[in-house]
């Protein structure tokens, strides 16, 4: 069931999402060679707690970090760990959420170290593209497959593969709620979009194909061609003049 929030929840839900967007801007600080995705996820948790809020990642399904963080052909659900050093040339997704007063904030980028690939830098920018084309097709009237239709049709016109098996999601006082928000889809199709839904638009971007597998830790999830991926997200509130971003730093 979507559940639509009232202008006071709004309210309370963007500081959670205020604070979600900062850790976000906490990791990006961390995006050097020689630096290990456990450092990250330390200083990504040691800020949120720092505000009062919660790593609502942490624990999720058992999941055992504050922040999944996936390197190159990780799509998303990288488990943190000392092992994992960064090199110059990769590119790291970073997704975190906190939870505070009752309510969620989940957002996710794609930051590069160093010096990346010429191939790579377009595979960003065109993901993050693909997020805000997806945010600006979110108004009422509208419907969840315009998102989708959005962000798949400017994937796919670079050539790349648009991941089907995990999507975007509701988010409120759970962190995954109801509509689920497919980066691909048929515009004027799907559940009706109306003021007061708060939306987690992810679009997940690999370079070759669509497929991806998830590895014997039962998180990371890298791609099946062993191709480079990007991951962009914005919680989202819509309003009678479109979508509001909330985890904007």
């Amino acid at each position: 069931m979507v559940t639509l929030k009232n202008a006071s929840e709004i309210r309370v839900m963007s500081d959670a999402c205020r604070i979600s967007a900062q850790a976000l801007k906490v990791a990006g600080e961390y995006m050097h060679p020689g630096v290990s995705t456990k450092e990250i996820d330390e200083a990504i948790r040691k800020y949120i707690v720092s505000t009062g809020a919660k790593p609502n990642f942490l624990g999720y399904g058992g999941f055992p970090a504050s922040a999944c963080i996936s390197i190159n052909d990780e799509v998303i659900h990288g488990i943190p760990s000392k092992k994992r050093i960064l090199h110059d040339g990769d590119i790291v997704s970073v997704d975190v959420g906190a939870f505070y007063n009752g309510f969620n904030g989940d957002n996710a980028y794609t930051f590069a170290v160093g010096e990346i690939s010429d191939e790579a830098k377009a595979l960003l920018r065109v993901t993050e593209e693909c997020l805000y084309k997806g945010i600006e097709a979110a108004k009422p009237g509208n419907r969840i497959g315009d998102i989708g239709h959005a962000v798949q049709s400017h994937a796919e016109s670079f050539g790349y593969g648009v991941v089907r098996k995990f999507v975007g999601h509701g988010v409120g006082r759970k962190l995954h709620e109801d509509p689920e928000v497919p980066n691909f889809g048929t515009a004027g199709r799907g559940v009706r979009l109306a003021a007061g839904m708060t939306l987690a638009i992810e679009p997940m971007i690999n370079l070759v194909g669509e497929d991806v597998r998830v590895l014997s830790d039962g998180w990371t999830t890298v791609t099946a061609s062993g191709s480079i991926a990007a991951h962009f997200e914005h919680t989202v509130v819509i309003t009678n003049d479109g979508a509001k971003i909330l985890t904007r730093a």
